[in-house]
């Protein structure tokens, strides 16, 4: 519950513009439903993870490289000592997306 707090402290600050990212999840039915949902394959990847996008004062992120084959890799991932911070990993697709229509 401490992690909704800090969700809506955050999304309360006064700041111009804001964009705030996560896994679909309990945000989206405790808070509010996300403003977009993207997914790695729209923007050169080849995998499938939908992410949820609250977006405030910004345009929906466009897709830049729509790829066909999809695979569910990152949540097929093997258990290991990493595994949660690498399927927490933003693709690179995506951050480079972001800083080109958001920057």
């Amino acid at each position: 519950m401490q992690a909704l707090y800090f969700v809506r402290a955050l999304w309360a600050f006064p700041i111009e513009r804001k964009a705030l990212e996560n896994p679909i999840g309990r945000l989206s039915t405790l808070w509010m439903k996300p403003t977009q949902i993207i997914q790695p394959w729209m923007f050169g990847h080849g995998e499938t993870k939908a992410t949820c996008l609250w977006l405030d004062n910004l345009p929906p992120l466009q897709p830049t490289n729509v790829v066909p084959e999809r695979e569910n890799r990152v949540w097929k991932m093997a258990p290991s000592a990493t595994r949660g911070r690498d399927r927490a990993k933003t693709f690179p697709g995506i951050a480079k997306a972001m800083a080109e229509q958001w920057g």
